[in-house]
Parts: structure tokens; sequence; C-alpha cells
């Protein structure tokens, strides 16, 4: 039997960016609500090796980024650029690293992953037509500077009885004399949202590799148009 993490390096992963949400109709003409991921396709930037990285993984890049807003290291990660360092380091008989050959990417990310891909290749979303439940990991939509009531879900405190003008306060957050201080995590008011958020175990109820879409069962975290990255869930039961 595979161990979790042997699961998890064969899984097919993919770029995207969440459409939005709606609802489709199934054969029993049953209503589910579903978030649209537009899921590629994309480009294979880097390989990583146990020999030359010391781990196995696919880096994935998404959307084209047009060259007169990238960086030169950033046009230098996908393609071959002439500079002294490369021309000294080929005389030494470096091999250099392949590139993909394609356009700057405006969203890059890695996959730990045993498959046996190239640099170059495109990775599109019908690796997804067997599969069906999915990870998604985005950015939570930030709401700012939020209090306890708002962040955590606090009652707040009372509205009479010698409570004034402090209704939506914490209330009392540090200890008596022992061991007087406040502990580290406590929760209190602070910056809410805009955060590394993952959503498991999401069901896959269509692909469609025409338009290159996705749809899963479920929300998914980040605003309409928020890059997201897919992977197959690695969670049993």
């Amino acid at each position: 039997m595979k161990s979790r993490g042997e699961m998890k390096d064969m899984s097919p992963s993919i770029l995207g960016r969440k459409v939005g949400m709606t609802q489709i109709y199934l054969e029993d003409g049953t209503s589910v609500p579903v978030t649209v991921i537009q899921a590629g396709p994309c480009h294979v930037l880097q390989v990583r090796s146990e020999v030359r990285d010391g781990y196995r993984a696919v880096q994935l890049g998404f959307e084209d980024k047009p060259r007169r807003l990238a960086d030169r290291s950033e046009r230098g990660h996908v393609a071959k650029l002439e500079s002294k360092r490369s021309k000294e380091r080929s005389a030494a008989g470096v091999e250099l690293v392949a590139k993909a050959g394609c356009e700057p990417q405006r969203f890059i990310r890695e996959f730990r992953s045993g498959a046996d891909v190239e640099v170059g290749t495109t990775v599109t979303v019908d690796q997804f037509s067997e599969v069906k439940k999915v990870d998604v990991t985005g950015t939570s939509k930030g709401r700012g500077f939020s209090g306890v009531m708002k962040r955590h879900n606090f009652a707040g405190q009372r509205a009479t009885h010698g409570v004034k003008k402090c209704h939506r306060y914490a209330g009392g957050t540090g200890c008596s004399a022992s061991p007087s201080r406040v502990f580290k995590g406590t929760k209190m008011a602070g910056q809410y949202g805009n955060a590394k958020t993952t959503v498991r175990n999401l069901e896959v109820v269509r692909v469609d590799a025409e338009n290159n879409l996705l749809l899963v069962r479920g929300a998914v975290p980040g605003p309409n148009g928020g890059f997201v990255s897919v992977q197959e869930t690695n969670k049993v039961g």
C-alpha cells in the first residue's frame, strides 16, 4: 500500500484562475453549486531531480506575461539569454539548465511529483478526467485590520449593566500575577484574510478540456480572477 507522501508525489497538478461560481444540473436533475476554474494550459518550466536539487518536483507556469513587464531574470528563467556568465560556464564545460522556450509566466508554482515530464512540454486539464477529488490552494480575500467579532466570531460585551462604549471589545486577554503575561496565539484583532488557504477534498464535477475549464463542487478561496493551484487530494476517505 502506498504511503501518504507517495500518493501525493504522483498526483496530477495544474495552475489556473478562479472564474466564479454557478450551478449545473446533473442527469437526474439535481442542482449542484460549482466553482469554475480556468485550469491551464501550463508550461513545464523546470524539472527538479534528486541528483541535482536533492528532491523531485515539477515547476509549472501559467498565463503569459508581456515581455515589457518582465524583468531580465524572469525572461532568463524561461528562455536562454546570452550573458558573460553563461558563456564562461559553457566554456568550462558546465551543462546549462534546459529552458522552456516560452513567454515569461505570471504565476509559477512547484509540485512534488514523480512523473516523468520534460521541460517545455504543456500540461492540460485532461489529466483530471479520472480524478474524483482535488485540493485547491489560493489566497483568501483580504479584509484588512478587523476586530475580534468579525475575525474570530466573538460575542462581544454586554449591551447594558456597566458596559460603556466598548461593546465590541475583546475583553481581558492577560492572566493574573502568574504567569502575568499574554500567551502567544491569543485571539485578538488584526489582519484578517489575504493568507494562503487550502480547501481540501472538493469533488470534480466536470472537466471541459476544450475550453480548459475545471468545475468543482463547493467554494474555492480567493476572489474571482485570483490565481489558484489544483492538485489531486491525498485525503483518505
